[in-house]
């Protein structure tokens, strides 16, 4: 028996009925937008979310707006005033969503608590603190139920299985696991639309964005979350090698510090170069400076690669009037941080990897 061919329903201007083709964002006869009852829908669950005090949900639904609407027009303009403004209301807000809830629910407190005064306010707060980084834990497992992230886990775990073992091989698939997560972590709390990750073997990982931050701040974000998750999957596997004197989880921690640290070179798409667009020019010589710094305590060579890139971008790339200072001091932490690990991971490991 043969199968029926799926025949694509036409698509029709609700205004003058005339045929549209597929992605067209207006009608050329009559110039009604195509998508205007859903922009309507989107806009009042927008408004409900950001009413009920949940700007994240607000954000994303702004966000399918915007890719309904035509650049260069007016609703386009002001949907995207909206999303920046919510975008850093968002950024602002940080772990002092929970924390400030925390506060304002002291009045609900169990007696107990509320009877011990700043201790019990203390321990009421770090419930909220507790369930937002189980709520990170809960993000980690969740990309582990894409079939194509497990594959592509799985085939890069071979190969370096084939190279150096199968300890470090899932140690290091681990931690560019978590590195990747992190980029994951920040796209969902700006409300951008974003693939599981894709494994590379020989290259990392990547994620593939479907939605594009609206400035050099949120990119910059999203593109130092990476290192910031991937320094604490770092940090983990060198405090379990100084526990366990297990000298392999050492040269996990140090293939991860130096791969993060690596993904700070301030070019093309890496973090660092989404990083370096939101700083302004003197931020981006402050940073070559602490890169400079870092390498004379740590001998760390990669660090001059670094540092030769990061005085191209200051010297000669363009840079904003106004850069954001919480771009350079996570940049400039990580910078610090993965060089002082990756200097200690390597002398405590004897070996250089």
């Amino acid at each position: 028996m043969a199968e029926a061919l799926a025949i694509p329903v036409t698509q029709r201007c609700e205004g003058c009925g005339s045929e549209l083709a597929p992605r067209l964002l207006t009608c050329p006869s009559c110039r009604k937008l195509v998508h205007g009852q859903t922009l309507k829908q989107l806009a009042a669950d927008a408004q409900a979310a950001a009413d009920r005090g949940a700007p994240t949900e607000a954000l994303s639904l702004w966000r399918q707006a915007l890719d309904l609407l035509p650049q260069g027009t007016a609703q386009h303009a002001q949907v995207l005033a909206r999303v920046e403004g919510l975008s850093q209301q968002v950024d602002a807000l940080g772990l002092k969503v929970p924390l400030a809830e925390a506060g304002r629910r002291r009045s609900g407190m169990p007696k107990v608590l509320a009877s011990m005064g700043a201790l019990g306010l203390l321990l009421w707060k770090f419930k909220f603190v507790l369930v937002l980084f189980l709520g990170k834990g809960k993000l980690l497992l969740l990309g582990l139920t894409k079939a194509s992230t497990v594959f592509s886990m799985a085939l890069a775990a071979g190969v370096y299985w084939t190279a150096w073992g199968w300890p470090f091989a899932l140690g290091l698939v681990a931690c560019i696991y978590v590195h990747e997560m992190g980029h994951v972590a920040a796209l969902r709390n700006f409300g951008m639309q974003a693939s599981a990750p894709m494994f590379i073997p020989g290259l990392g990982a990547f994620v593939r964005l479907k939605q594009s931050p609206v400035d050099g701040r949120e990119d910059a974000r999203v593109g130092l979350a990476g290192p910031i998750w991937g320094s604490a999957a770092a940090v983990a596997a060198m405090v379990a090698a100084l526990v366990t004197g297990w000298k392999g989880l050492g040269a996990i921690a140090h293939a991860a510090a130096w791969l993060n640290l690596f993904n700070l070179l301030p070019v093309w798409q890496l973090d660092g170069g989404r990083g370096f667009r939101a700083l302004a020019r003197k931020q981006r010589w402050m940073a070559v400076a602490v890169l400079g710094a870092t390498w004379f305590l740590t001998g760390e060579s990669l660090l001059l690669l670094i540092g030769a890139a990061a005085a191209y971008r200051a010297f000669a790339s363009p840079a904003p009037e106004e850069g954001d200072t919480r771009t350079l001091v996570e940049y400039s932490v990580l910078v610090a941080g993965l060089g002082a690990l990756g200097h200690a991971a390597k002398l405590w490991t004897g070996a250089a990897l």
